[in-house]
């Protein structure tokens, strides 16, 4: 394999600024469990079908361990401000710092919420959800994605849809990120909760399970009382079939990948490149811009505890490949030391030329605007 060739401001330019240039820029990066190769990991659980698991036609077993949303979701915070008395954020410089005020004075950053600038909560807060709205329309209207992007720039890097606003307008992402293992096999688990019910008097066992047949109380199962095993998920799933346990309806307990646990992440040059402003040279600037952005989200390691039994970590090689129109790829630097720092100080180098907004903040959740959006479009005008 020939060395990577090294990251410059004209090939960043080029990417940015050249249409007829490459149209992504991709990484398949080894992960494995911090036990090592072979170890367990649980994969998300997610209603009715437990993990999600995809057989080929051959048998092999695929197992989505982190989504394109979860990723997205896990990226963008690394632009958020230090909390007082953390070590200095460099990243957070780069974007503005939108804070919304909601339920007890308790403060949550745009950067941390699902739907970034298309949120409920953003279109919930007063004097904040103008301002997105009118990005929104004049994006839509006009193709122009610089009010958005002075707003909420990395609700352009990971994508967003106004599906709360009069635009109904989607933006694609720029970078996506999915980590998958194959040819896994699923396990199950089961565990025996023993309470101290055993320990009570009998009047004091007579005592609570009177009360317990009291009208609107909870069992002694769901406060402690009570010995519960956790065999089968709560699931619509029978536990038995034909008399025989239904393997399905059992506590997952993990699975075992027998291949490999690859993070693939894609940055898409044409969507990055689709995104205008109202002028050839503040287009120009926004894209260079928004590309620092990205490339600082896709190379910046990220902390691989995903959840509870899956904490994985970096294995083997990590090489970007240019992805041009047709013909062979070629690998270039992105995660070397002098490749980070010339990343970062081309992002600070647009961020300046740019200029995003910084609106005061914080905004403040309020609850007749949430409402609003809770009235179907047909059904009239007042909340």
């Amino acid at each position: 394999m020939t060395d990577p060739i090294p990251l410059t401001d004209e090939l960043l330019d080029q990417w940015a600024d050249d249409r007829n240039g490459p149209v992504a820029l991709h990484l398949k990066q080894k992960l494995v469990p911090v036990e090592g190769e072979g170890g367990v990991i649980f994969p998300p659980t997610y209603a009715d079908i437990g993990y999600c698991i995809d057989t080929l036609s051959d048998g092999t077993k695929i197992a989505q361990i982190d989504s394109v949303g979860s990723q997205a979701n896990r990226m963008e915070p690394l632009f958020k401000a230090a909390r007082d008395g953390e070590p200095e954020n460099p990243l957070a410089k780069l974007v503005p710092q939108i804070e919304i005020e909601i339920g007890n004075q308790e403060r949550v950053s745009l950067l941390d919420l699902a739907h970034r600038a298309g949120d409920a909560v953003v279109r919930s807060a007063p004097g904040l959800m103008e301002k997105m709205e009118e990005a929104f329309g004049t994006l839509k209207r006009t193709g122009d994605a610089e009010p958005l992007a002075r707003l909420a720039p990395t609700s352009l890097v990971f994508g967003v849809w106004d599906s709360r606003g009069s635009s109904n307008h989607k933006v694609p992402r720029l970078v996506r990120s999915l980590i998958r293992a194959y040819d896994v096999e699923v396990l199950h688990s089961a565990a025996q909760f023993n309470s101290v019910w055993k320990l009570l008097s009998e009047e004091q066992q007579n005592v609570l399970l009177t009360e317990e047949k009291k009208p609107k109380r909870h069992k002694r199962s769901e406060i402690g009382l009570a010995d519960a095993p956790a065999v089968f998920r709560n699931t619509k799933l029978p536990q038995q079939i034909n008399g025989q346990f239904n393997q399905e309806a059992r506590v997952l307990g993990g699975v075992i990948p027998n291949g490999d646990i690859v993070r693939e992440v894609t940055v898409n040059l044409v969507a990055l490149r689709s995104l205008g402003a109202a002028s050839e040279e503040r287009s120009q600037i926004l894209r260079r811009y928004l590309l620092g952005l990205t490339l600082l989200a896709a190379t910046t390691d990220q902390e691989m505890y995903l959840r509870e039994g899956c904490h994985l970590r970096y294995a083997g090689d990590e090489i970007w490949q240019i992805i041009p129109r047709r013909g062979e790829l070629e690998a270039v630097d992105l995660h070397s030391e002098d490749a980070q720092a010339r990343l970062y100080q081309y992002a600070v180098q647009y961020h300046g030329k740019f200029q995003p907004e910084e609106p005061q903040s914080p905004f403040k959740f309020n609850i007749k605007e949430a409402k609003k959006l809770l009235i179907k479009k047909d059904d009239g005008d007042e909340a």
